[in-house]
């Protein structure tokens, strides 16, 4: 079975970012995401972080940790 299906990996997250140019606040990121073709889930974990200016990807990974 493959690892991160659904979206709940964050590695299956920035994935779906590359391309980003950092800062980015969240609508632009989750524009990325759906610019990359990311699942419905993939978008919908994005819009449950904290909606604020991200500066690196590690700062990306830290919001998803927060968004439940």
């Amino acid at each position: 079975m493959a690892r991160g299906v659904g979206g709940h990996s964050p590695s299956n997250v920035a994935q779906y970012l590359k391309g980003i140019n950092f800062p980015a606040h969240l609508p632009e990121m989750i524009k990325q995401a759906q610019k990359n073709n990311a699942d419905k889930e993939v978008i919908e974990e994005l819009k449950q972080m904290p909606d604020e200016e991200y500066g690196s990807m590690s700062d990306v990974m830290k919001g998803y940790g927060k968004k439940h």
